[in-house]
């Protein structure tokens, strides 16, 4: 069963049809929406601030969401896939955006709605990552304006988390 504690009367809460997984860690001042997925080893520690998350995201594996003790709190909007061992730390994520395997968001950076945060990338405090952009590298930099294909990534992304997590929570669902 995950582990879900409440930090100082603050307990976790989620919306409808979301999966949690066994070694999943939620603690805190944390909202999640509905059909929000937290993956194996995912860390979502609200602890010193609060964090809130919308609709239809989901935390891969080893993905660590935390924020900054009165100072920078973490809001995740809907649709936004945080890829494997990636930290987000403080920030803000606008809508259907795709945060990349073991990129790293600092404080007060805000990534607006169709951004794709390249796999390894560092966006640092207070940068803006402009909608509609890939940004890559350390720090992480305006690359190039997402393609077609990446667009539609940003839109499908989500809806397969949510398919792979009701294999989990119906295994009926598998076949």
């Amino acid at each position: 069963m995950a582990l879900i504690l409440p930090v100082l009367g603050k307990h976790p809460t989620w919306g409808k049809d979301c999966f949690i997984a066994e070694n999943a860690t939620i603690v805190g001042d944390v909202v999640l929406g509905n059909q929000c997925s937290v993956w194996f080893n995912a860390v979502i520690r609200g602890d010193v601030n609060y964090i809130q998350i919308g609709n239809n995201s989901n935390i891969q594996d080893g993905a660590v969401i935390h924020c900054t003790y009165q100072k920078a709190a973490t809001i995740i909007g809907s649709n936004v896939s945080i890829g494997h061992n990636a930290l987000v730390h403080g920030c803000t994520l606008k809508n259907h955006v795709l945060v990349g395997m073991g990129a790293i968001v600092m404080d007060h950076a805000v990534v607006e709605e169709y951004c794709i945060i390249a796999a390894g990338a560092v966006v640092l405090e207070n940068t803006i990552c402009e909608s509609g952009y890939l940004y890559a590298g350390m720090p992480a930099k305006k690359i190039k304006p997402l393609t077609d294909p990446q667009r539609a990534l940003l839109d499908r992304l989500p809806n397969n988390y949510i398919m792979y997590s009701k294999w989990f929570i119906d295994p009926q669902q598998q076949e």
